[in-house]
């Protein structure tokens, strides 16, 4: 059979595209006399007149063939385009020169590059032939195919002398190698040599021309075309430099030039200096620029300075990153292509200061900012509509500014003149990045000032962005920026990629600046208030009422008079710095450590041998720099990985590229190839295919990168503005609905709400009740940002405390005032001179009751609360809002209740969401059932009341009835007067009821008690006599068909005295996520990180690969879920201090970088789930891993490489440890101890210990300071002991009490705490065992979580935490004795 040819392979580009020689043409300029005739005389002045320019000669790579290197004997990737090599137009050519025979459709020219537009914007203004000599000059192009695609131009323009004996282009003649100050001719010729890059490399490729020039003035006619091939050459043999710290310097003599690399994959390439628009406008121009750009206004840049117009605009679109401009962009305009600001669309474009008068006076609309004098104007007499950036905003950006330091002779001042050239450039290259860095990061303030509240209006599940809600809290003067800011494509794809979670510097940012508030709020569920705090920090200015005023206005509704403010310039007004006092000096910026790597000469003449050495030599270098890389440098190991890899690939070395992109691959995947790789697998021949299957590394990164199929692309990733529902919604719209409203998150809740919406209605919801809620809670919201309390009332309350509801003006016992809710208490705010009254905190209550007050002939609702500290009763003449305030109070008394007995703060914060969707439910009803609606959402209060019955002696009876429907009642008679009846499910068979099978069968119906008959017709019969002892505690709630979360019972008291606090990982999310996995690591103060980042943290790994950051010292979110993979996750471990190994269920270790919380290291090296984690440290520490398939990797950390490997038989490899300098494995039926290489030292199977049941170990735990071995074993509910000392023995039992299920196990001192699933209170619950290691007994049994313990881990042997399925989804820390 043939075999398949191979697909074509694009090589990687280096630095070039193309590079052009381009002039006047051959019939405009035939010769001296030619040339004077181009000159004319007016008043005696010789005047140039235009010559028409043309492309002369193009180089395009690459300059060596397929056939050279194929003489070579080197292999050769097949290129996809024809054979490219140079172009010259045609004229006489030297015969000495048969590379230039090429004729021009051999020439493939790049996309984007427009042959015919070229010349034009080379020569902008014009090719002159001038009467004396003229300084070199430089300007930049930006060239963008129909794709939008841009690549990057310099253009270096020179002349040269035209002398009476020379006949231009005839072949003959030549160019005087010297530059005369006079010529006999008086004619000086313009040519220009141009580069095009896809990278934006001004600084460098400027430097770069201006080497060549040097050259091509001392050049004759027939060598100029080789000097610039040769140029070309070099530069399309520079490899790109990866994004990271990592700098590329070739020497183009006589300067050393540095190609500078992105910082990150995020971020752009910058290579100009970014304080040139700071030079040219005030701040507050800037600032105006910066309005329009955002707004996206029709813009043109003018300057006499062709130079500067691509520089300036360049600089203005950094400072909007990561913000992209998307519209045309033509920062330098031709004469011929004035035109083009007649377009109707968006654009940014840059003309001639010549062309300023011509341009106002033809277009409307236009934006024409002045580089040369710094002013900003409108074409037309019609102003257009710009707004002011926000004030706040503005100023810190205005003082920020004015403290940077933009002129480097400032810096220069007390250093000695350099005497070498590179030196002196070197500190101006340092100076620049440092200021680049720091203007970077003002402009990164700026924007961050002005969008960082848009991610509180995000709904990320269902991409919904609420832009009404998010105008409602901007300030009324800056209403019209962010109305016209929200409508452009620029701001709809920032909020694709907040939604998507990019990680940008925005993102980095915001992670970087939030508060320990910030995080707080992260967890909570219940919605935001201002706190006290804030409420005290705020000032009550104009502007702060005004903007406090606005918020209120709801959606759909009539606009409301916005309150006269001082009117703001249009052209952004004068600011007086003593305003602001905050960011008033320039931030402190330090720029991250880069490293340079030279590249090696390029010998000449071009050919393949030289190019071989070339790339050789590349190799030879890289791989001596790797070598001498200290071990914990994988940044600067991953770029020289692909910088290898690229030479490799340019060189034809296929399966040499594929071995450094797979390292690369496991060392920062960030910036890995994927598309690169995957075509460089495609066009590998057959052989080459099959023997890079052999190689097992390059196997693994085939299936990974190329067989697998990538992620199926999201069919409409778009962003949705929230919009207030049109038809009428079922259950599940309903939810859609309330969550992209941003009210609600959880489920269950919003089922509640729908049922307390329907109440007596169809189950369904119109639009208007939908509105009203909607309005209702907006409303409500409102209010609470209007509270403002007095300092003197302030001052009894906590700081992080938020007043959620006021009542209306009542009367009370203790005076006239405002009953005041927050999450803590109730208290009087009385009225007149206004003061405090301490009504009482949630905790103290002891009874609420609702009822009536005699007032003449009148009944007045009033709700009296009973306090434990005190024999006063309070009492409120609530009137209308009496039964609403009596359902508020007592559910937040039971959430509190719920919250101290469980000792988890997440009760609390649902309590209170629960009390404002019941206050917007009553205000949307507005009818005599909308408090018995609301009480729907009264759920704590309703499990508070469930009852709880425990049976100490034996009953007196116990009777069972039939049921019509099918099941039976059981009666329990307590005494001769309390019964307990449960509706059963009784087998006609069942003869006896025992306690234990009590226990075993769930309750199907409501606990009920009271007085109770028989159904008509059904006579009593008892089934059997009541067993003795004691039954279990039940908790009984009725099972609706849809998910409902478990309802807490009350805390036994071991597990109360134990359990410390209760955290969410899953706060925020529709609904709860299982913790599979738990480690917690100490904190480090680092060099690398800040101080308050070295807390420690807790790590939960989530379903579906997600990982929540917990700061452990004070128990708030530190980073919220990340992805780490798609797949469940199974274990992790700490390495080195800096690093999370996380072993994943798709054969994958995940390395995450605990400074910068980014995940950008994969190892690949396992065929199946990796299951399990240990460190050895030492040095260098290494790490074991274990996979299902049986397979044991050994990782020297610092490398990242396998420094042994083995494979266990029979598979099912569960877990291993570490003892002794011996592993002990876990896999399934045997216990298996090998040494560090894999020798079998012994073995101990399950069915020579445990009998001939069939089971399997699960987990394992040693102990050797009392030498035992502890093992899990499968559907027993014993943990078995064996000795160390003799493993032959058969093992002792302790036994777990009503445990059905074991899933992890850990040693913390000297105790065993197990986990896993059992019974209490006659439901299933996770349990978590505690066992004395010596005495081997049971010391605590702690009912631990609703669903089952998943996960356990110790946190400095001071404290255990679990974490429980997806049942519950929270994490329980538990205090070691």
């Amino acid at each position: 059979m043939a075999e398949a040819a191979p697909q074509h392979l694009a090589l990687p580009s280096g630095l070039l595209e193309l590079c052009a020689l381009l002039g006047p043409s051959r019939d405009s300029l035939r010769g001296p006399d030619q040339v004077r005739e181009q000159m004319s005389l007016k008043n005696g002045v010789r005047l140039p007149s235009a010559l028409d320019p043309e492309v002369l000669s193009i180089f395009v790579p690459p300059f060596v063939t397929k056939e050279d290197s194929q003489m070579a004997g080197a292999p050769c990737v097949t290129p996809s385009k024809t054979r490219r090599r140079s172009f010259r137009k045609k004229r006489d050519k030297p015969k000495t020169e048969p590379w230039k025979g090429l004729p021009p459709e051999d020439v493939s020219v790049p996309n984007g590059v427009d042959l015919l537009a070229l010349p034009q914007l080379c020569f902008p203004g014009g090719v002159y032939v001038a009467s004396e000599p003229r300084e070199d000059c430089v300007h930049f192009l930006v060239l963008t195919d129909v794709c939008g695609n841009r690549t990057y131009g310099v253009v270096a323009q020179y002349y040269r002398p035209l002398h009476d004996e020379s006949c231009f282009y005839n072949g003959k003649a030549h160019w005087e190698p010297s530059w005369p100050t006079a010529c006999a001719a008086g004619c000086f010729v313009p040519f220009a040599v141009c580069v095009v890059s896809k990278l934006p490399y001004y600084n460098a490729l400027k430097d770069c021309l201006s080497c060549l020039l040097t050259h091509l003035k001392l050049c004759k006619d027939f060598e100029v075309d080789n000097h610039i091939k040769d140029f070309a050459a070099k530069l399309s043999l520079i490899p790109s430099p990866p994004p990271g710290p990592l700098h590329l310097i070739f020497n183009m003599k006589p300067l050393q030039i540095v190609f500078p690399s992105r910082a990150d994959p995020e971020s752009p390439l910058i290579d100009l200096d970014l304080h040139l628009p700071l030079l040219c406008f005030r701040p507050e121009k800037v600032l105006q620029i910066l309005t329009c750009l955002l707004t996206e206004q029709r813009i043109v840049f003018f300057s006499s300075n062709w130079a500067l117009l691509p520089l300036v605009a360049e600089c203005f679109l950094a400072y909007l990153r990561p913000l992209q401009w998307q519209h045309t962009f033509v920062p330098v305009l031709s004469h011929q292509m004035l035109d083009f600001v007649m377009a109707p669309t968006t654009f940014l474009m840059g003309c001639h200061l010549d062309h300023f008068e011509e341009v106002s006076k033809e277009a409307d609309g236009l934006i024409l900012i002045n580089i040369d004098n710094g002013s900003v104007t409108c074409s037309t007499d019609k102003d257009v509509d710009v707004p002011d950036i926000p004030l706040l905003a503005a100023q810190t950006f205005i003082q920020r500014v004015q403290s940077l330091q933009l002129h480097h002779e400032l810096d220069l001042a007390h250093l000695g003149t350099s005497t070498d050239l590179n030196e002196g450039r070197t500190r101006r290259r340092a100076w620049q990045q440092r200021l680049n860095c720091q203007v970077q990061q003002v402009a990164l303030h700026l924007l961050f000032s002005i969008f960082r509240e848009v991610k509180n209006h995000l709904n990320y599940e269902h991409r919904v962005f609420n832009s009404e809600e998010f105008l409602k809290t901007r300030a009324p003067g800056d209403q019209q920026f962010y109305r016209q800011v929200l409508d452009t494509y620029m701001f709809h794809s920032f909020l694709k990629a907040r939604l998507s979670g990019r990680m940008d510097a925005f993102a980095q940012m915001d992670l970087h600046m939030q508060s320990e508030e910030d995080r707080f709020n992260g967890m909570l569920a219940s919605p935001r208030r201002p706190t006290i705090e804030k409420m005290a920090s705020r000032k009550s200015s104009p502007l702060h009422i005004a903007h406090r005023r606005m918020v209120v206005s709801m959606p759909n509704l009539q606009d409301i008079t916005i309150p006269e403010l001082p009117a703001r310039n249009s052209s952004l007004r004068k600011v007086d710095a003593s305003e602001c006092s905050s960011g008033s000096t320039v931030l402190s910026v330090t720029p991250k450590p880069t490293y340079t790597f030279k590249i090696p000469e390029i010998h000449f003449p071009l050919v393949s041998q030289c190019v071989q050495a070339y790339y050789s030599d590349c190799v030879a270098l890289l791989s001596k720099a790797m070598s001498l890389l200290a071990p914990d440098s994988s940044v600067l190991l991953a770029r020289y990985f692909y910088l290898r890899g690229a030479v490799h690939l340019m060189h034809g070395q296929l399966l040499d590229a594929l071995l450094d992109f797979q390292s690369l691959y496991k060392t920062d995947i960030r910036i890995f190839p994927a598309d690169l790789v995957r075509r460089m697998v495609g066009s590998l021949s057959g052989p080459q295919r099959a023997q890079a299957e052999r190689v097992p590394e390059l196997r693994r990164l085939i299936s990974e990168v190329v067989d697998k199929p990538g992620e199926a692309p999201k069919p409409d990733d778009r962003v949705k503005n929230f919009e207030l529902p049109r038809k009428h919604m079922q259950l599940d719209d309903f939810v859609k609905r309330v969550q992209e409203s941003g009210i609600v998150k959880d489920t269950s809740i919003i089922h509640r709400l729908f049922e307390a919406l329907t109440v007596g209605h169809q189950k369904q919801i119109d639009p208007e009740t939908f509105k009203d809620f909607y309005n209702c809670w907006k409303e409500a919201e409102a209010e609470a940002q209007e509270v403002s309390l007095p300092l003197s009332v302030m001052e009894h309350l906590d700081k992080n405390e938020c007043v959620y509801k006021l009542s209306s003006s009542v009367k009370t016992n203790h005076g006239v005032g405002k009953i005041a809710m927050t999450q803590k208490r109730l208290f009087l705010l009385t009225e007149g001179r206004p003061g405090y009254v301490e009504i009482s905190t949630f905790r103290n209550i002891e009874e609420v009751r609702s009822t009536t007050v005699a007032f003449l002939l009148l009944r007045i609702p009033t709700l009296k609360i009973k306090m434990a500290s005190k024999k006063e009763v309070f009492e409120a003449n609530l009137k209308t809002e009496c039964d609403l305030w009596h359902l508020m109070v007592k559910e937040m008394w039971a959430g509190k209740k719920l919250a101290d007995d469980h000792k988890d703060p997440q009760y609390i914060q649902q309590a209170l969401t629960h009390v404002l969707l019941m206050d917007a439910v009553v205000g949307t009803l507005q009818s005599s059932g909308a408090v018995y609606a609301a009480s729907k959402l009264s759920y704590f209060d309703k499990m508070k009341s469930e009852t709880h019955v425990l049976l100490v002696a034996r009953p007196r009876a116990l009777c069972v009835y039939p049921h019509p429907r099918g099941d039976f009642l059981l009666e329990l008679w307590v005494t001769s007067h309390t019964r307990w009846v449960f509706l059963v499910r009784i087998p006609s068979c069942q003869q006896q009821i025992s306690s234990s099978w009590l226990r075993g069968r769930g309750i199907c119906g409501r606990l009920s008690s009271g007085s109770w008959s028989p159904w008509q017709g059904h006579q009593r019969s008892a089934v059997g006599n009541a067993p003795t002892g004691e039954l279990c505690a039940w908790s009984v709630c009725h099972l609706e068909p849809e998910r409902r979360p478990p309802v807490p019972l009350t805390v036994p008291k071991t597990t109360s005295e134990t359990l410390k606090h209760r955290i969410n990982p899953s706060a925020g999310e529709t609904f709860p996520h299982a913790v599979d996995v738990l480690l917690y690591t100490p904190g480090h103060l680092d060099p690398a990180e800040k101080v308050e980042d070295a807390h420690p943290k807790l790590w939960c790994a989530l379903n579906e690969g997600k990982v929540t950051v917990f700061d452990a010292s004070s128990w708030t979110i530190y980073q919220h879920c990340f992805k780490v993979g798609t797949s469940k996750l199974n274990c992790m471990v700490m390495a080195e201090q800096n690093q999370v190994w996380v072993g994943s269920e798709d054969s994958v270790i995940y390395i995450i970088n605990i400074h910068s919380m980014s995940c950008n290291k994969q190892l690949t090296d396992h065929r199946s789930s990796v299951t399990d984690l240990v460190v050895q440290n030492g040095t260098p520490s290494k790490v074991y891993s274990c996979s299902r398939d049986g397979t044991i990797l050994a990782w020297n950390v610092s490398t990242l490489r396998v420094t042994s490997r083995f494979q266990l038989p029979g598979g099912r490899l569960s877990s291993i440890s570490l003892h002794d300098g011996c592993l002990w494995c876990c896999t399934g039926n045997s216990i298996v101890v090998v040494t560090s290489n894999g020798l079998l030292c012994q073995e101990l199977k399950i069915s020579e210990n445990v009998g001939d049941i069939c089971t399997s170990f699960l987990s394992l735990q040693l102990l050797p300071e009392q030498e035992q071995l502890w093992a899990a074993c499968a559907g027993f509910n014993s943990i078995y002991v064996w000795s160390l000392k003799d493993l032959t023995q058969r093992p002792q039992a302790v036994h777990l009490q009503d445990c059905s299920e074991v899933s992890c196990m850990i040693t913390v001192k000297q105790q065993i705490w197990v986990g896993g699933t059992g019974l209490s209170q006659g439901k299933s619950k996770g349990k978590i065992y505690v066992i004395d290691a010596e005495r081997k007994t049971v010391e605590k049994e702690l009912v631990a979580h609703m669903d089952t313990v998943k996960a356990l881990c110790s946190a400095e042997d001071r404290y255990v935490l679990s974490g429980s399925g997806g049942g519950e989804g929270k994490i329980a820390i538990w205090k070691v004795e």
